[in-house]
């Protein structure tokens, strides 16, 4: 019985695998092919239209965090000049007394 079923699994695939072929090179399945490979490509590029739109939003936030970081240090060096020449002055009241 086990040679029956491997029997009928081989003539069953020789059958198929050139129906199998003609299927897969038919007209009809060149057009299923061809529609799949335009939606693939309506589809990536709606993809890279969006990645587009994040990475220019990314650059945007990275200039604003690059601007604020400026600003602060600008803020920090003028309260150290205040702080330095605050000290100067006590300096030159200590050695004038």
């Amino acid at each position: 019985m086990h040679l029956y079923c491997k029997a009928a699994l081989f003539i069953g695939g020789t059958i198929a695998g050139p129906v199998a072929v003609k299927l897969l090179g038919s007209r009809d399945a060149k057009k299923v092919y061809t529609h799949t490979a335009a939606a693939a490509l309506r589809c990536k590029e709606r993809i890279m239209g969006d990645v587009e739109k994040v990475q220019e939003n990314c650059a945007d936030i990275l200039a604003d965090a690059k601007a604020i970081n400026e600003e602060r240090a600008r803020e920090e060096e003028a309260v150290f000049v205040e702080d330095e020449s605050l000290c100067e002055d006590i300096a030159e009241a200590a050695e004038a007394e």
